[in-house]
């Protein structure tokens, strides 16, 4: 299974986890690894294969969440032809395709009650059953298992068993988010520009400005590594300059003025309470006379841009220029509001 991603950080978090993988590698014994999405427990899966003694074996990977609990044992250990209804044929399960192998179980904690007891008699007596057969068979798999919960949690509520989980946490390997990693947000960032620019066919790599690199270490990154990745290679396609640093980030691609609003049903309020919440929402500072657009539109972006300075220069005023304030009076995010400022160099002033 050849792969486009691979290992890439320096902090200390990242290569101690890299580490005890490599070290865990050349045992056969089970492995759990665990981390938050996108923090590359399958990747980790991999490199336990690839440096084990059954790297020449099958690499055999099953997201337990993604079939319907009906179907997991089927797909798990097999069944006989006319094992239950539109079963029109025999068909070996994950665990024979990975004899002399590694079984990858991603999302292992989804497991129904049934399937855990199951896979708990492979993982103790190296057999499986299949579904509809009355004889066993013998299976040399080494299990690979991934989550994102924490286990011993789950045995405490009932939702996993005890005695498999301590079959298979040999090793436990906890993957750090991306936001504990130092200094590796700059380092993946860098490689997956250069990367989307090599294949935009860009001349060379113009890197981030100053701005833009401050907003990417700054943003906590729920999704990981694999959101860096995302949103660093929609930046690098949407810029339009290759001469000059990205300076624009967008962490929701989903961002719009127009975007659809979700309808909901309400009651009928009186209008008083009504007008009640609208002074509370108005932000905190002077009122401003209103204004007026342009009166001439010749030139409908100079007369837009115009337009829009305005109101920028007067929520700043309003909101003291707290560029935070001012995002939210805007219902702009307060990177929205930053490339804004920027745009009309804005971005300094004080009043």
């Amino acid at each position: 299974m050849e792969r486009e991603a691979q290992f890439i950080g320096q902090s200390l978090a990242f290569l101690d986890s890299v580490e005890r993988a490599s070290r865990a590698a050349a045992l056969n014994r089970p492995v759990l690894v665990i981390g938050e999405r996108g923090t590359g427990k399958e990747l980790v899966a991999e490199r336990l294969h690839r440096l084990s003694q059954r790297w020449d074996g099958p690499l055999v990977t099953l997201n337990c969440a993604a079939l319907p609990e009906t179907l997991i044992e089927a797909e798990l250990f097999g069944h006989e032809a006319g094992a239950f209804t539109g079963a029109t044929k025999a068909r070996a399960g994950r665990f024979e395709e990975a004899h002399g192998g590694t079984l990858f179980l991603d999302e292992l904690a989804t497991l129904s009650t049934g399937a855990q007891e199951r896979l708990l008699r492979a993982v103790e007596y190296g057999e499986v059953t299949r579904i509809g057969a009355s004889r066993p068979l013998r299976v040399d798999v080494r299990i690979v298992a991934a989550t994102n919960e924490h286990l011993p949690d789950l045995v405490e509520r009932g939702r996993f068993r005890a005695d498999l989980l301590d079959r298979l946490s040999f090793e436990v390997i906890t993957l750090p988010p991306l936001r504990v990693r130092e200094g590796d947000v700059q380092v993946l960032a860098d490689h997956f520009g250069r990367r989307m620019a090599s294949e935009l066919g860009w001349p060379h790599w113009p890197g981030f400005s100053a701005g833009a690199s401050t907003t990417l270490i700054e943003h906590a990154w729920p999704g990981n590594v694999r959101e860096l990745r995302n949103v660093v290679e929609r930046a690098v396609y949407r810029w339009d300059d290759p001469e000059r640093p990205i300076d624009e980030i967008q962490f929701d691609p989903f961002e719009s003025p127009w975007r659809p609003v979700t309808a909901t049903v309400s009651q009928p309020r009186p209008a008083a309470a009504v007008a009640g919440e609208a002074a509370v929402a108005q932000p905190a500072g002077p009122a401003s006379a209103p204004m007026t657009p342009p009166s001439s539109c010749e030139d409908f972006r100079n007369a837009v841009l115009t337009y829009e300075k305005m109101l920028l220069e007067d929520a700043l005023r309003r909101c003291r220029f707290n560029q935070r304030a001012t995002a939210l009076a805007l219902k702009l995010s307060y990177d929205q509001l930053r490339h804004a400022l920027r745009r009309h160099d804005l971005l300094d002033r004080q009043g």
